[in-house]
Protein backbone atom coordinates (compact mmCIF):
# COMPACT_ATOMS: atom_id res chain seq x y z
CA UNK A 1 0.00 0.00 0.00
CA UNK A 2 0.67 3.71 -0.68
CA UNK A 3 -0.29 6.75 -0.03
CA UNK A 4 0.91 10.41 -1.56
CA UNK A 5 0.40 12.30 2.13
CA UNK A 6 1.88 9.38 4.31
CA UNK A 7 5.33 8.34 4.72
CA UNK A 8 6.63 10.15 1.95
CA UNK A 9 4.59 7.53 -0.84
CA UNK A 10 7.16 4.46 0.65
CA UNK A 11 5.55 1.07 1.02
CA UNK A 12 3.54 -0.45 3.55
CA UNK A 13 1.77 -3.50 4.11
CA UNK A 14 0.40 -4.38 7.94
CA UNK A 15 -0.08 -7.80 6.81
CA UNK A 16 3.63 -8.01 7.46
CA UNK A 17 2.61 -7.40 11.18
CA UNK A 18 -0.34 -9.56 11.78
CA UNK A 19 1.36 -12.03 14.39
CA UNK A 20 1.83 -8.98 16.53
CA UNK A 21 -0.82 -6.92 15.67
CA UNK A 22 -3.33 -10.00 16.31
CA UNK A 23 -1.11 -10.14 19.98
CA UNK A 24 -0.90 -6.37 20.84
CA UNK A 25 -3.67 -4.15 18.94
CA UNK A 26 -6.55 -4.54 20.99
CA UNK A 27 -6.05 -1.67 22.94
CA UNK A 28 -8.93 0.76 22.54
CA UNK A 29 -10.40 1.46 25.61
CA UNK A 30 -14.05 0.10 26.85
CA UNK A 31 -14.93 3.90 27.11
CA UNK A 32 -14.94 4.01 23.23
CA UNK A 33 -17.40 0.92 22.53
CA UNK A 34 -19.52 2.36 25.45
CA UNK A 35 -19.81 5.47 22.97
CA UNK A 36 -20.45 3.30 20.01
CA UNK A 37 -23.05 1.39 21.68
CA UNK A 38 -24.87 4.77 22.87
CA UNK A 39 -24.95 5.96 19.49
CA UNK A 40 -26.68 2.96 18.24
CA UNK A 41 -23.67 0.86 16.72
CA UNK A 42 -24.25 -2.24 18.00
CA UNK A 43 -27.63 -3.62 18.39
CA UNK A 44 -29.21 -7.22 17.95
CA UNK A 45 -29.23 -8.33 14.46
CA UNK A 46 -27.67 -4.98 13.50
CA UNK A 47 -25.37 -5.55 10.25
CA UNK A 48 -22.63 -3.80 10.61
CA UNK A 49 -19.37 -3.43 8.03
CA UNK A 50 -16.10 -3.03 9.46
CA UNK A 51 -13.73 -1.67 6.56
CA UNK A 52 -9.98 -1.86 6.87
CA UNK A 53 -10.72 -4.03 10.09
CA UNK A 54 -7.20 -5.75 10.63
CA UNK A 55 -7.39 -8.69 12.99
CA UNK A 56 -11.29 -7.67 13.31
CA UNK A 57 -10.66 -6.01 16.94
CA UNK A 58 -13.74 -3.78 16.28
CA UNK A 59 -15.94 -6.65 15.50
CA UNK A 60 -14.51 -9.10 18.33
CA UNK A 61 -14.96 -6.30 20.88
CA UNK A 62 -19.14 -5.61 19.82
CA UNK A 63 -19.63 -9.25 19.13
CA UNK A 64 -21.53 -9.17 22.87
CA UNK A 65 -24.28 -6.61 21.38
CA UNK A 66 -25.56 -9.37 19.01
CA UNK A 67 -25.19 -7.13 16.00
CA UNK A 68 -23.81 -9.67 13.05
CA UNK A 69 -20.50 -8.46 11.53
CA UNK A 70 -18.71 -8.44 7.88
CA UNK A 71 -14.84 -8.09 8.75
CA UNK A 72 -13.22 -6.34 5.50
CA UNK A 73 -9.21 -5.56 4.86
CA UNK A 74 -6.90 -5.22 2.00
CA UNK A 75 -4.45 -7.77 3.32
CA UNK A 76 -5.13 -11.07 3.41
CA UNK A 77 -2.98 -11.75 6.48
CA UNK A 78 -4.77 -9.46 8.52
CA UNK A 79 -8.22 -11.21 7.58
CA UNK A 80 -6.75 -14.85 8.34
CA UNK A 81 -5.54 -13.85 12.03
CA UNK A 82 -8.94 -12.05 12.07
CA UNK A 83 -10.41 -15.59 11.35
CA UNK A 84 -8.42 -17.13 13.24
CA UNK A 85 -8.90 -15.02 16.44
CA UNK A 86 -12.53 -15.27 15.99
CA UNK A 87 -12.76 -19.00 15.76
CA UNK A 88 -10.52 -19.37 18.54
CA UNK A 89 -13.29 -17.69 20.44
CA UNK A 90 -15.92 -18.98 18.85
CA UNK A 91 -17.87 -15.93 17.50
CA UNK A 92 -19.63 -17.32 14.40
CA UNK A 93 -21.57 -13.86 13.62
CA UNK A 94 -18.25 -12.42 11.96
CA UNK A 95 -17.87 -12.72 8.23
CA UNK A 96 -14.61 -12.26 6.42
CA UNK A 97 -13.59 -10.66 3.25
CA UNK A 98 -10.61 -9.77 1.62
CA UNK A 99 -11.39 -6.25 -0.43
CA UNK A 100 -10.38 -3.10 -0.77
CA UNK A 101 -12.73 0.05 1.07
CA UNK A 102 -13.19 1.72 -2.23
CA UNK A 103 -14.52 -1.07 -3.55
CA UNK A 104 -16.22 -4.22 -1.12
CA UNK A 105 -18.41 -5.79 -3.87
CA UNK A 106 -21.65 -5.74 -1.47
CA UNK A 107 -24.89 -5.27 -3.02
CA UNK A 108 -26.70 -1.20 -2.45
CA UNK A 109 -28.51 -0.49 0.82
CA UNK A 110 -26.74 -3.89 2.56
CA UNK A 111 -25.74 -2.41 6.34
CA UNK A 112 -26.92 -0.85 8.99
CA UNK A 113 -23.92 0.67 9.79
CA UNK A 114 -20.05 1.10 8.62
CA UNK A 115 -17.18 1.57 11.13
CA UNK A 116 -13.58 2.40 9.84
CA UNK A 117 -11.27 2.20 12.78
CA UNK A 118 -7.94 3.90 12.32
CA UNK A 119 -7.74 3.31 8.87
CA UNK A 120 -9.39 6.18 7.08
CA UNK A 121 -6.22 8.27 6.37
CA UNK A 122 -5.38 5.06 4.51
CA UNK A 123 -8.47 5.48 1.74
CA UNK A 124 -9.01 7.15 -1.29
CA UNK A 125 -11.63 8.98 0.64
CA UNK A 126 -13.60 10.11 -1.76
CA UNK A 127 -13.87 6.69 -3.47
CA UNK A 128 -14.32 4.81 -0.12
CA UNK A 129 -17.20 7.66 0.80
CA UNK A 130 -19.44 6.53 -2.34
CA UNK A 131 -18.83 3.27 -1.71
CA UNK A 132 -20.11 3.67 2.20
CA UNK A 133 -22.89 5.54 1.11
CA UNK A 134 -23.74 2.83 -1.74
CA UNK A 135 -23.32 -0.26 1.00
CA UNK A 136 -25.45 2.13 3.64
CA UNK A 137 -29.44 1.02 4.17
CA UNK A 138 -30.60 5.02 4.05
CA UNK A 139 -29.96 6.78 6.81
CA UNK A 140 -27.67 4.04 7.98
CA UNK A 141 -24.41 4.99 10.45
CA UNK A 142 -20.70 5.66 9.40
CA UNK A 143 -18.95 5.87 12.01
CA UNK A 144 -14.65 7.26 11.83
CA UNK A 145 -12.63 6.49 14.94
CA UNK A 146 -9.04 7.28 15.10
CA UNK A 147 -7.14 7.04 18.29
CA UNK A 148 -3.45 8.45 18.46
CA UNK A 149 -0.62 8.99 20.85
CA UNK A 150 0.12 12.36 22.85
CA UNK A 151 3.19 12.65 22.44
CA UNK A 152 4.03 15.99 23.56
CA UNK A 153 2.17 15.25 26.75
CA UNK A 154 4.08 12.09 27.31
CA UNK A 155 7.72 11.37 27.54
CA UNK A 156 7.47 7.68 27.14
CA UNK A 157 5.67 8.00 23.76
CA UNK A 158 7.74 11.59 22.68
CA UNK A 159 11.18 9.02 22.85
CA UNK A 160 9.37 6.35 20.97
CA UNK A 161 8.47 8.25 17.96
CA UNK A 162 12.09 9.98 18.08
CA UNK A 163 13.29 6.07 18.43
CA UNK A 164 11.37 4.95 15.33
CA UNK A 165 12.21 8.05 13.07
CA UNK A 166 15.64 7.43 13.83
CA UNK A 167 14.90 3.91 12.04
CA UNK A 168 12.46 5.42 9.56
CA UNK A 169 12.98 8.90 8.77
CA UNK A 170 10.14 8.38 6.51
CA UNK A 171 7.84 7.97 8.60
CA UNK A 172 5.46 10.60 8.75
CA UNK A 173 3.63 9.98 12.56
CA UNK A 174 3.35 12.50 14.45
CA UNK A 175 0.74 12.15 17.32
CA UNK A 176 -2.47 13.75 17.19
CA UNK A 177 -2.96 17.14 15.34
CA UNK A 178 -5.06 19.57 16.80
CA UNK A 179 -7.58 21.04 14.03
CA UNK A 180 -11.05 22.38 14.13
CA UNK A 181 -13.46 20.39 12.52
CA UNK A 182 -14.60 21.27 9.20
CA UNK A 183 -17.58 19.26 6.88
CA UNK A 184 -15.37 16.89 5.01
CA UNK A 185 -15.42 17.16 1.14
CA UNK A 186 -16.11 13.55 0.83
CA UNK A 187 -19.61 13.71 3.08
CA UNK A 188 -21.15 16.56 0.85
CA UNK A 189 -24.21 15.26 -0.62
CA UNK A 190 -24.00 11.69 1.19
CA UNK A 191 -23.77 12.12 4.62
CA UNK A 192 -24.94 14.33 7.46
CA UNK A 193 -22.85 14.94 10.92
CA UNK A 194 -24.50 13.68 14.25
CA UNK A 195 -21.78 14.17 16.53
CA UNK A 196 -18.03 14.78 16.99
CA UNK A 197 -16.29 13.43 20.42
CA UNK A 198 -13.00 13.43 21.25
CA UNK A 199 -11.41 12.74 24.34
CA UNK A 200 -7.94 11.91 26.51
CA UNK A 201 -7.14 8.63 28.14
CA UNK A 202 -4.32 6.87 29.45
CA UNK A 203 -3.97 3.34 28.17
CA UNK A 204 -2.00 0.31 30.83
CA UNK A 205 0.39 -1.07 29.09
CA UNK A 206 3.27 -3.83 30.42
CA UNK A 207 6.89 -3.09 28.53
CA UNK A 208 6.72 -5.93 26.52
CA UNK A 209 2.67 -4.89 25.38
CA UNK A 210 3.63 -1.72 24.31
CA UNK A 211 7.32 -3.04 22.56
CA UNK A 212 4.74 -5.13 20.56
CA UNK A 213 2.72 -2.64 19.69
CA UNK A 214 5.00 -0.47 18.52
CA UNK A 215 6.35 -3.23 16.31
CA UNK A 216 3.30 -3.76 14.67
CA UNK A 217 3.26 0.10 13.80
CA UNK A 218 3.68 1.59 10.26
CA UNK A 219 6.46 3.18 10.87
CA UNK A 220 8.51 -0.35 11.89
CA UNK A 221 6.99 -4.05 10.78
CA UNK A 222 4.81 -2.62 8.33
CA UNK A 223 7.66 -1.08 6.17
CA UNK A 224 11.02 -2.15 7.69
CA UNK A 225 13.26 -5.50 6.27
CA UNK A 226 13.45 -8.03 9.10
CA UNK A 227 17.20 -6.91 10.04
CA UNK A 228 15.88 -3.59 10.50
CA UNK A 229 13.21 -4.81 12.79
CA UNK A 230 15.43 -7.16 15.11
CA UNK A 231 17.79 -4.54 15.56
CA UNK A 232 14.93 -1.64 16.61
CA UNK A 233 13.06 -3.93 18.72
CA UNK A 234 17.17 -4.60 20.62
CA UNK A 235 17.30 -1.43 21.25
CA UNK A 236 13.71 -0.36 22.34
CA UNK A 237 13.36 -3.47 24.41
CA UNK A 238 16.62 -2.00 26.84
CA UNK A 239 15.22 1.73 26.42
CA UNK A 240 11.63 0.94 28.03
CA UNK A 241 14.13 -1.43 31.05
CA UNK A 242 14.33 2.63 32.91
CA UNK A 243 10.49 3.11 33.02
CA UNK A 244 8.19 1.55 35.45
CA UNK A 245 5.69 -1.04 35.15
CA UNK A 246 2.59 -0.83 34.53
CA UNK A 247 3.02 2.07 31.58
CA UNK A 248 0.03 4.32 31.40
CA UNK A 249 0.36 6.25 27.80
CA UNK A 250 -1.98 9.12 27.12
CA UNK A 251 -4.02 9.31 24.08
CA UNK A 252 -6.45 10.44 22.28
CA UNK A 253 -9.96 8.92 20.91
CA UNK A 254 -11.64 11.11 18.32
CA UNK A 255 -14.94 9.92 16.83
CA UNK A 256 -16.89 11.04 13.97
CA UNK A 257 -20.73 9.91 13.68
CA UNK A 258 -22.52 10.58 10.11
CA UNK A 259 -25.91 9.15 8.88
CA UNK A 260 -26.31 8.18 5.22
CA UNK A 261 -28.67 10.47 3.50
CA UNK A 262 -32.27 9.30 2.45
CA UNK A 263 -31.45 10.08 -1.20
CA UNK A 264 -28.59 8.42 -3.20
Amino acid sequence: MKNVTIDNNNEFDFGRTSENYAKYRDIYPKSMYDRLIGYGIGKEGQRILDLGSGTAVLPINLYHTGAVFTATDIAENQVAYGKKLAAEKGMERIAFKVCSAEDTGFENNSFDAVTAVQCFPYFDADSAAEEIGRVLKPHGLFCKILMDWLPKEDEVIAEMIKTVKRYNPAWSEKGFAEEEYRFPDWAEGRFEIIDICSYDTALEFSRDMWLGRVLSCRGIGASLPTEKVTAFEKEYRGILEKYKEPLMLKHRVHIELYRSLSVK
